[in-house]
């Protein structure tokens, strides 16, 4: 029966997607594709964070290798939209993967600090860089060309049209997470998560299952890397710092850790709040630390787990 309401609740939430999309302004528009694309990079995220229990803070280093991916093929191969996120995913894949497999071999905040050592590294040549990334001012003037399907065109220039290409993106993003966490592979990374001795004496290789986990999660990260780029049409280095690799970070622990629907919870928390916040006062940001603050501190265990938990009490009572 629960099961049940799970999809009832994710069918309703795709209805109101595509209700936003036909009937909202192009103001909603932007701010339902900047949720749906920060609950990309955060559900990915959460595979390494929550599922496996790998704090990154290079994650922002995916991203913008998604991105600089689709705004490179877009300028020089001009090929159609759909290669160039491919080519975005593949290339933060395979840097994810060389990343990883010097990383994953440490854990805690070893792990943590030589995530952050990387992304650096990326960041700083993507600034240097300037014959192929633009350097400290990016490559912009990025435009969407037509999604061609063989036998159909469909023109993502404008927002009313790119929001369904990021809202297919989305739904498929939810399903491979939700494949991922009920399939064995991802109760192997909780296991990890819980206790990684026990997992390795097992007979289980824990250093492979990390690298995999982190791949993954890295393709999620190029992912939104590519559609944010293609919702921007542009990108600059300060994509790749590690300011911004605290996003899903904070996303994951307001929705939830170790919930399927925290990181969807927390960016639309996290996108509405700010952007509700960015309208009243110029100190935006001392503000939005204090709320996200009470937040994270007052519901310990994300907004997700705590209501889960107040749910299970009360009915406990009943």
């Amino acid at each position: 029966m629960k099961s049940n309401w799970k999809y009832i609740i994710v069918a309703l939430m795709l209805l109101v997607l595509i209700g936003i999309g036909y009937f909202s302004s192009r103001f909603v528009l932007y701010l339902a594709m900047k949720i749906m694309i920060l609950s990309i990079f955060a559900m990915g995220y959460n595979i390494l964070f929550g599922r496996t229990g790998l704090l990154s803070f290079g994650h922002a280093a995916f991203y913008a290798t998604g991105a600089y991916g689709v705004a490179l093929c877009s300028m020089h191969v001009h090929t159609h939209p759909l290669v160039g996120i491919m080519v975005g995913i593949a290339a933060a894949a395979f840097l994810a993967l060389i990343i990883g497999f010097f990383c994953v071999r440490h854990t805690e905040i070893y792990f943590a600090m030589l995530t952050l050592a990387f992304g650096m590294m990326v960041f700083s040549l993507m600034w240097n860089l300037r014959d192929i990334t633009g350097g400290d001012d990016g490559l912009s003037g990025i435009m969407r060309g037509s999604v061609s399907l063989g036998f159909l065109k469909i023109s993502i220039t404008k927002d009313s049209q790119f929001y369904f290409l990021v809202l297919f993106f989305f739904a498929l993003s939810m399903l491979l997470v939700h494949r991922i966490y009920q399939s064995p592979f991802g109760l192997v990374l909780a296991g990890i998560r819980e206790n990684h001795v026990r997992t390795e004496f097992a007979g289980l290789g824990v250093k492979r299952y990390r690298l995999a986990a982190f791949v993954v999660s890295g393709a999620f990260a190029g992912l939104a890397g590519a559609l944010g780029l293609l919702l921007e049409s542009n990108v600059t280095p300060f994509a790749a710092h590690w300011s911004h690799s605290a996003n899903p970070v904070l996303v994951s622990l307001m929705g939830g850790l170790q919930t399927f629907s925290g990181p969807i919870v927390g960016s639309i928390v996290f996108v509405l709040l700010r952007e509700f916040i960015e309208r009243f006062t110029h100190n935006w940001m001392l503000w939005f630390g204090v709320i996200l603050l009470a937040i994270i501190l007052g519901f310990r265990g994300g907004i997700v787990g705590s209501t889960t938990q107040l749910v299970k009490r009360l009915s406990k009572v009943s």
